[in-house]
C-alpha cells in the first residue's frame, strides 16, 4: 500500500475543490478482517477528514457505503493502472459496461484497459467518471492541498519558534518534537516535506515572481552562512 500516493492524490483532489473518498479496492484479496482493518488504519491517518472505505466489487461489501456517498452528483475513480477501477464502476452501476482485464501474472501489475475516459450514468441518478490508470501523476500549484493532506503537521507547524522552521534541524521545532515523542509517523513528515519541495519547484518554475524571491532567499541564506565563518575565523584568529 503506497501511503505517499495516496496522499499526492488527495493533494490534487483538494486543490481541484472535488470531495475526496478513499477507496481501498479488492478488498476480498486480503480475507482476514484485523488486517483489513489495520490498512484502513493506516491510510486514515493519512487521509485526516476523507472517508476511507474497503470495498470488494466482486463480493459488494462496502458498496453500500460508497453509493450513499456518490449520491446524485459527479464522481471521479482515479487511480493506478490494476486497481480495479473498472471493476467498481461496473459495480456502481450494476451491469458490465466497461471491459476489465487481470492484472499481470509476473508482477501483478495493472494492464492499461481504460484508455479514454468514460461518462457513465448511475442508478443513483449521479454520473461516474471512470478513467485511465495513472502510472505517475505530478502536482502544480498545489500549495493548499498539500497543507489539506496534511492539516496536522500544518497545525503543529504554528507552534514552532520561526515561522520559517524547515522542520529539520531547527530549535524549537514543534513538528520534529512531535515525530521523537512518536505522536507524528517520521514517514509522515518526509512526504510532507517531498510534496512541498515538489509543488514549490514547480511554483518557481512557472512563476517569475516567486522565482525572483526563491534566488533572493537563497542568495541572503548565503551571505548569512559567508558573514558567519568570517565571524568564526575573527573569533579564532
Amino acid at each position: 500500500l503506497d501511503l505517499g500516493r495516496v496522499e499526492r492524490f488527495l493533494a490534487l483532489a483538494w486543490e481541484s475543490g472535488a470531495r475526496p473518498v478513499v477507496v481501498l479496492g479488492k478488498a476480498d484479496l486480503v480475507p482476514d478482517p484485523v488486517t483489513r482493518a489495520h490498512l484502513v488504519h493506516d491510510v486514515e491517518i493519512s487521509a485526516p477528514g476523507v472517508p476511507v472505505l474497503g470495498v470488494s466489487a466482486l463480493h459488494g461489501d462496502g458498496l453500500d457505503a460508497l453509493v450513499a456517498l456518490v449520491g446524485s452528483g459527479t464522481s471521479v475513480l482515479l487511480g493506478q493502472s490494476g486497481a480495479g477501477k473498472s471493476t467498481l464502476a461496473n459495480a456502481l452501476v450494476g451491469e458490465d459496461v466497461m471491459d476489465v482485464r487481470a492484472a499481470r501474472d509476473v508482477d501483478g501489475k495493472g494492464r492499461h484497459t481504460t484508455t479514454t475516459r468514460n461518462l457513465l450514468v448511475l442508478p443513483s441518478g449521479g454520473v461516474l467518471i471512470d478513467t485511465p490508470g495513472l502510472r505517475g501523476v505530478g502536482l502544480f500549484d498545489a500549495a493548499s492541498g498539500v497543507g489539506q493532506v496534511f492539516s496536522e503537521i500544518e497545525e503543529l507547524a504554528e507552534r514552532c519558534r520561526f515561522p520559517d522552521c524547515a522542520h529539520e534541524a531547527e530549535p524549537d521545532c514543534a513538528v520534529c518534537s512531535a515525530v521523537d515523542r512518536g505522536e507524528l509517523p517520521a514517514r509522515r513528515l518526509e512526504s510532507y516535506r517531498k510534496l512541498k519541495r515538489e509543488n514549490q519547484w514547480i511554483v518557481a518554475k512557472t512563476d517569475a515572481r516567486v522565482r525572483a524571491e526563491r534566488g533572493r532567499h537563497w542568495r541572503r541564506k548565503e551571505a548569512e552562512g559567508k558573514a558567519a565563518r568570517e565571524f568564526k575565523r575573527a573569533r579564532y584568529r
